[in-house]
């Protein structure tokens, strides 16, 4: 074999880049530390604080509070006063960091990805077996996590945009439907609809008991117990028939057999009934995939998704990358005849499929 030369300028390019990488990973522990303890928020408006007034307000101590906004301000998130010796966080960073109910919030998604990256050697041994891993057994900041890193995107469309995107949905909605909501974790999803549309009626269901109950007992605090209820039940099993609605939001992907589902969604819809399927956005190229949103959702993918999917029968493994015509022939294997890309944001696929 001929050995290749080697351009040591590249080398040191490469190199530059992969410490930019190991700041970053260190990083995601620091913003679920800053977003756990408050830091973030007591920042936000505050204007210029030194690390002692940040630590009084949170009650936290100050030799730590000081190190963790060295490192904030080395990352850009925070900005440093060297002559006052004072850190600010800037209002356009505390829309992503301090405020949950901004559709920018991204405190959730360093959660999930943090704890994702714990199970690791999990996923390492995984590769080898050809083995899954259940979604069920991952850490509670997985769970978290993953319904704070996509409730943000759902609340700021999926009233907004996505259901009046589908044909005729919107105005059922308003006279009363029946839903289901499948794969919905802790119930971000169904109670935005729920509170939305106070004449319909919302049943989810997810195969994670731990999710149900804690979907359960948010139902119950928003006062929507009446009108919404959650079952342990996979997507190619749940029960119930006649459902003016069935959604699968950013779970179809997860499944061992997303063609079973299809044809149990059929089943469960009435004739006149609609799927509506959001999944993270693709294209159907690996190519067009490789940008920063891609990288996340192929990371992602590779420690949770895949593994999710191997665990359970068929263990089809679409990814979290599918894109629409793997997904269109998905959809369509189980019988649905239309099928259709409704609207799309930078993050999500919105898909429609009628019988």
């Amino acid at each position: 074999m001929t050995a290749q030369a080697i351009d040591t300028a590249k080398v040191e390019q490469f190199v530059m880049h992969a410490l930019g990488e190991l700041g970053a990973t260190l990083n995601s522990a620091l913003v679920v530390i800053g977003d756990r303890l408050g830091l973030y928020r007591a920042m936000s408006g505050a204007g210029p604080m030194s690390p002692a007034e940040l630590a009084e307000s949170t009650g936290t101590n100050e030799r730590y509070v000081r190190e963790w906004l060295n490192a904030q301000a080395a990352g850009g998130y925070v900005t440093y006063d060297p002559d006052e010796q004072r850190y600010a966080l800037p209002p356009e960073h505390a829309v992503a960091l301090a405020d949950e109910t901004s559709p920018a919030f991204l405190p959730g998604a360093f959660q999930l990805m943090a704890a994702a990256v714990r199970d690791e050697p999990r996923i390492t041994e995984a590769f080898r077996s050809g083995a899954g891993v259940g979604w069920h057994e991952h850490s509670h900041g997985v769970f978290e996590g993953c319904e704070r890193f996509f409730r943000p995107g759902y609340q700021a469309n999926l009233v907004e945009s996505w259901i009046p995107s589908l044909g005729g949905v919107e105005s059922k909605l308003r006279a009363g439907a029946r839903v289901a909501d499948v794969g919905c974790g802790h119930g971000a999803s169904t109670l935005i609809m729920a509170e939305a549309f106070p004449e319909a009626t919302f049943t989810g269901f997810d195969y994670h008991d731990a999710s149900i109950a804690a979907a359960t007992e948010r139902a119950r605090a928003a006062g929507l117990g009446d009108r919404v209820r959650f079952e342990v039940a996979a997507g190619d099993t749940y029960p119930g028939a006649g459902y003016d609605l069935v959604t699968t939001f950013d779970c179809l992907h997860d499944m061992g057999d997303p063609v079973g589902a299809a044809r149990h969604v059929l089943d469960t819809l009435a004739p006149d009934g609609t799927w509506l399927i959001v999944e993270p956005f693709a294209n159907d190229r690996v190519e067009d995939n490789l940008n920063p949103v891609g990288r996340i959702y192929y990371g992602a993918s590779t420690l949770l998704c895949t593994p999710a999917s191997r665990s359970q029968d068929v263990g089809l493994a679409l990814g979290a990358q599918a894109g629409e015509q793997r997904l269109r022939d998905v959809v369509t294997a189980g019988g649905f005849s239309c099928f259709r890309r409704a609207t799309e944001t930078p993050f999500n696929l919105v898909l429609e499929a009628r019988p």
